[in-house]
């Protein structure tokens, strides 16, 4: 039997792997093929960018949180001790004054971004100094702070930052005690500020110690010596109000005598003169007007070489006060007279009034009545012009007064006479009420 064989066809289930050029077509490839195609197709999406946790903590937390982490982590432990020791003390100073006080209306400093930004920056600054043991530059960080904080309800710490720059002012070896000087002299000044005079004094007396024969300036070129001989004469003339208003005059000399060595020593005329003027006026208090002129003449002379009006009237006015106290009414009307020809050459029409009244008043004392209601009248005039009713009331009752001082004597004649014309004479005052009454022969009694 001659059977045909057929030819059978091998198939394989698997990929042969020895044919590179034949097309993978296993489910991964498929898969890696989709994704690269969908790859291609879509276009790429950027990217979101990426925020730190301190970049979120810069918006999520507190000002105050903030600066105290920053110094934390730049390691400033003891800035970090100040600053929040500062905010803690605000908090106590507002508590303390209660509501409705005025700090209880301003804001914290963790309310002020700015301040709280100021002193973070400059308190690691001067720890960074302090580390490298520059005292000086710890020294200028905190002067910096206690000048920045000038608003009056910052002053609190202001008067702090003085007080640490002078405890870091007197750790500085190398300048021969310059910037111990310069933080006494603000703290001098902050504790006048206050009204503490006896630590203010203290103060500016060793201000005045350490500057002695140096020739140390200030940036703006005045002699330090200079400025604390100014600030103790500040000092003393004020310290002097306790004595003069307990009429203690004897202290308030003593006191006013060191203003005056003060002024002198500081060189300023000025404020030299003010200290004679004062200590002048002292001695007239205890009725030594021979010492009290002397003083007032200086500060007469003074005032002249300054071409200060005002301070020359006010020499003037206290000189003729001492002459009248001696008895010297002639002397007494000249300085007065000065006193009135300064004040109307320099429109100051308040001391030309009290001016006008002195005269007036020594004038009617001494039987001239007339010529006392001349200086009257004028006054009465100055005080309408001011309109100022106590001046004016004040100088119509001297116009009233003085003008019937003028006519009572020739009025009590002519009615104790009662003679025809006496008589006519009396009819028309009566009806007409003027001033027929002078007494011509009274102005020359009591002459001065």
């Amino acid at each position: 039997m001659s059977a045909k064989l057929t030819t059978t066809q091998k198939v394989t289930f698997l990929p042969d792997i020895n044919k590179p050029g034949q097309e993978q077509t296993s489910p991964w490839s498929r898969m890696q093929k989709k994704g690269k195609e969908t790859e291609t197709a879509q276009p790429a999406k950027s990217q979101t960018p990426t925020v730190s946790k301190d970049e979120i903590a810069l918006f999520r937390n507190s000002v105050r949180q903030n600066a105290c982490v920053e110094m934390l982590r730049g390691g400033f432990h003891r800035s970090f001790s100040e600053l929040f020791s500062l905010l803690q003390r605000w908090k106590e100073i507002r508590l303390a004054a209660g509501p409705g006080s005025a700090i209880w209306q301003h804001k914290s400093l963790e309310e002020q971004p700015a301040k709280l930004h100021t002193l973070r920056h400059y308190l690691t600054k001067a720890e960074t100094a302090l580390r490298a043991g520059a005292w000086s530059a710890v020294y200028d960080q905190q002067v910096f702070l206690a000048q920045y904080f000038r608003e009056p309800e910052d002053r609190w710490l202001s008067c702090h930052f003085y007080q640490t720059s002078l405890n870091s002012a007197r750790r500085v070896k190398i300048d021969g005690g310059r910037k111990e000087a310069e933080a006494l002299a603000n703290m001098g000044q902050v504790y006048m500020e206050q009204g503490q005079l006896d630590s203010a004094r203290e103060q500016y007396e060793c201000f005045y110690q350490l500057t002695a024969g140096r020739a140390w300036r200030s940036e703006g070129g005045r002699s330090l010596h200079c400025q604390a001989c100014e600030g103790l004469w500040r000092v003393y003339t004020q310290l002097a109000e306790r004595p003069l208003q307990a009429n203690d005059y004897r202290a308030a000399i003593d006191t006013l005598s060191k203003a005056f060595q003060m002024a002198k020593e500081a060189g300023d005329h000025r404020i030299e003169g003010e200290a004679a003027y004062r200590v002048g006026l002292a001695y007239q208090c205890v009725g030594d007007q021979v010492t009290a002129k002397r003083f007032l003449n200086m500060y007469m002379e003074m005032s002249t070489a300054l071409g200060d009006a005002g301070g020359l009237g006010k020499a003037y006015k206290a000189i003729a006060k001492s002459l009248e106290s001696e008895g010297k009414l002639s002397e007494t009307v000249q300085y007065l007279e000065k006193f009135a020809e300064v004040s109307q050459g320099n429109n100051q029409y308040h001391n030309l009034e009290e001016a006008c009244m002195c005269l007036g008043v020594i004038f009617n004392s001494r039987g001239q009545y007339e010529r006392g209601c001349t200086y009257f009248e004028r006054g009465y005039e100055i005080a309408r012009d001011l309109e100022e009713v106590p001046l004016l009331q004040r100088a119509q009752v001297f116009v009233g007064s003085a003008r019937a001082y003028s006519m009572i004597r020739k009025y009590s004649r002519s009615v104790e006479t009662a003679s025809h014309s006496d008589l006519l004479l009396l009819t028309a005052w009566k009806e007409s009420r003027q001033n027929v009454f002078t007494d011509t022969t009274g102005s020359a009694e009591g002459k001065i």
